[in-house]
């Protein structure tokens, strides 16, 4: 599965990423929600997709929708751990994603060439992951949009997806302060029609402006 997945996906995904503009972050009771919310994504042309740790059984759930969405980038977040790393990698993880520095997954990603968006919440911990590239402001709520605009004024070039407490309708303010994507978590699976709750984030991204 990872070489089938690597030869789809290539390492670097952090273009196809910026292009989508929001990163489902899906949480899920089991692999079969999972499954479902993945198919409604992927269906509203979201292909860029995170499934977590979190999730029970979750390296079924990530080798289950690679193997029904070939052509998406389904990666896996809240991963913290050298091991688990492995494992997502081994099911076939496009990307792999932290919520905070985790150098040991960072080495894991590198051996195998997979992208990693590491996590932080200070300007130094923001500083360093963004040498790598990509990286993931968490949580983002705790400072906000204005917290996002001041981290870009010291560090400009930081390509910077902030995650975490975001709502769907907050999307359009957070790309417009300078985020190159958004991750969008529990206000798209915990919405009681996940359907319109995605359909609401496409809308979104149509509509938000860059800075």
């Amino acid at each position: 599965m990872t070489e089938q997945a690597r030869a789809v996906h290539p390492a670097d995904v952090q273009q196809r990423i910026i292009a989508q503009r929001a990163v489902p972050v899906v949480r899920a009771a089991d692999p079969d929600a999972a499954a479902r919310i993945c198919a409604l994504l992927v269906d509203a042309e979201l292909d860029v997709i995170e499934l977590t740790t979190t999730i029970p059984r979750w390296d079924e759930a990530l080798a289950a929708a690679r193997a029904a969405h070939p052509g998406a980038a389904i990666g896996m977040g809240t991963v913290t751990s050298a091991v688990d790393a492995e494992l997502a990698i081994e099911h076939g993880a496009s990307f792999l994603v932290s919520p905070f520095p985790a150098p040991a997954v960072r080495a894991v990603a590198a051996d195998h060439g997979v992208r990693f968006a590491e996590g932080g919440s200070t300007p130094g911990e923001i500083a360093a992951a963004a040498q790598h590239g990509l990286c993931k402001l968490f949580p983002a709520h705790l400072g906000g949009v204005a917290y996002l605009r001041t981290l870009l004024a010291v560090l400009p070039h930081a390509s910077i997806m902030p995650t975490g407490g975001i709502r769907i309708a907050d999307v359009g303010a957070w790309l417009t302060a300078g985020a190159v994507a958004v991750g969008v978590g529990s206000d798209l699976y915990s919405a009681p029609d996940v359907a319109a709750a995605v359909a609401e984030l496409r809308a979104q991204l149509e509509t938000a402006s860059t800075p």
